[in-house]
């Protein structure tokens, strides 16, 4: 079933058996509008639709009427909607901090395989040994001003 937001008439497909009978209350997740969807007025809308396009008089969108928004009521009501918009992108504290912690466990996992591998790999890379030198003085410089943080 399609349904169209009366706010911004962004089209959703949702499906029938989600909404009773009596209607439900419903949440646009482009414009956070929130409104009442009543399926018995949607069936009549519905119906009126086609026999304006059975007329071939004009098309729907080329016609100046109001479209009929009866089957929408809006309510400031939260908690029960139906098509409800997720945000994307919510970067809170802890999730930075994870982030960074992350990272750094990342960047000692690097170099522990780094150091591992390091005469082999000291023939494709000749400066190697003294790279790895010295981010283990950078680390332990890092661990000695943490330590003096305290």
């Amino acid at each position: 079933m399609i349904i169209v937001c009366p706010s911004c008439r962004k089209k959703f497909d949702v499906d029938e058996n989600l909404i009773p009978e009596k209607g439900r209350l419903l949440k646009c997740g482009f414009c956070d509008q929130t409104w009442f969807f009543n399926k018995d007025e949607n069936v009549q809308i519905k119906s009126s639709a086609e026999e304006l396009i059975n007329e071939k008089k004009t098309t729907i969108r080329d016609k100046k009427i109001a479209k009929p928004i009866s089957n929408f009521s809006i309510h400031a009501k939260k908690g029960s909607e139906l098509v409800k918009y997720q945000p994307k992108y919510n970067l809170t504290f802890g999730k930075f901090l994870s982030y960074i912690i992350v990272s750094i466990i990342t960047f000692v996992a690097i170099i522990i395989v780094l150091e591992t591998f390091k005469d082999p790999l000291s023939g494709i890379f000749p400066d190697l040994e003294l790279v790895l030198y010295n981010l283990f003085e950078t680390l332990r410089d890092l661990i000695l001003f943490a330590k003096d943080l305290n």
